[in-house]
């Protein structure tokens, strides 16, 4: 369970709000973020443990009457971890190139014996989603899935929100709607394995509870250019310590990616 909690840093359920602007579905530019072809690949690490291995791919795909952005992502553990979690979980994503808003995701997820799969179908006329599991469900307007949430957000007009901001989207996931919280917390600029970058940096607004001491306990850094690359999220987990999920490789980024040395 810690190693699917870490790969999905931002599926962190709230319970609270924080003391700060709320912005809901904050606005996003034009996309010159990503385009077909993107892969990111990621590391989740303990200390010096590898535990397990994340790969997003991004293409293009004609459906639902139009082209569509298709995301695939696959996480899945290694060595060790693999052997005592054995999780495979594989999530699919088609959504809209200009709103960024899904049309359908598919879940397929292998953790040990358990297994669990899902389709679902979002109609935006209602405001409803069709469940394969459960059936339809009232959901909010423009919400998001679990891939084009992570799209979503490299989308975000920063320019436009203040450092302190407290941001929401909503997503459904695991038959869920999951409602988002982050606070925008400025620049930084961080050591990565590619060299020094400087980053936009947002905490998502964590529960207190058996897993986080406080709600800022996870940290995630885009990089502060046109591609707003993920490149390092750090959960500090109670008990365990510091986790870390890295970018590890990237092809076919939208725009150049400058790393200094």
């Amino acid at each position: 369970m810690l190693i699917r909690a870490c790969f999905l840093f931002f599926l962190l359920q709230i319970t609270f709000s924080v003391d700060a602007q709320e912005i809901f579905n904050p606005p996003i530019k034009p996309n010159n973020a990503f385009k077909a072809g993107e892969k990111l690949s990621f590391q989740l690490k303990y200390g010096f443990i590898s535990a397990g291995i994340a790969t997003l791919k991004l293409s293009e795909v004609a459906s639902f009457g139009k082209t569509v952005f298709y995301s695939s992502a696959i996480v899945q553990t290694t060595g060790l971890a693999d052997d005592i979690y054995g999780v495979k979980d594989i999530y699919e994503s088609w959504f809209d190139q200009e709103t960024n808003l899904p049309y359908k995701q598919i879940s397929n997820v292998k953790e040990g014996r358990y297994t669990k799969y899902n389709e679902v179908v979002y109609d935006r006329t209602d405001n409803s989603i069709h469940s394969k599991l459960s059936g339809k469900h009232a959901v909010p307007p423009k919400i998001l899935d679990l891939a084009s949430t992570f799209y979503y957000i490299r989308r975000v007009d920063f320019s436009k929100v203040s450092e302190g901001d407290s941001l929401l989207l909503n997503m459904y996931f695991s038959d869920e709607i999951f409602p988002f919280r982050f606070v925008y917390k400025g620049k930084e600029t961080i050591r990565t394995k590619f060299g020094k970058v400087n980053c936009i940096k947002i905490n998502p607004i964590v529960e207190v509870g058996r897993m986080f001491k406080r709600n800022d306990d996870v940290t995630i850094w885009f990089t502060n250019d046109n591609n707003r690359l993920p490149v390092m999220v750090s959960l500090d987990i109670r008990i365990v310590g510091i986790v870390n999920l890295k970018l590890i490789d990237y092809e076919n980024t939208a725009n150049p990616v400058t790393f200094q040395k």
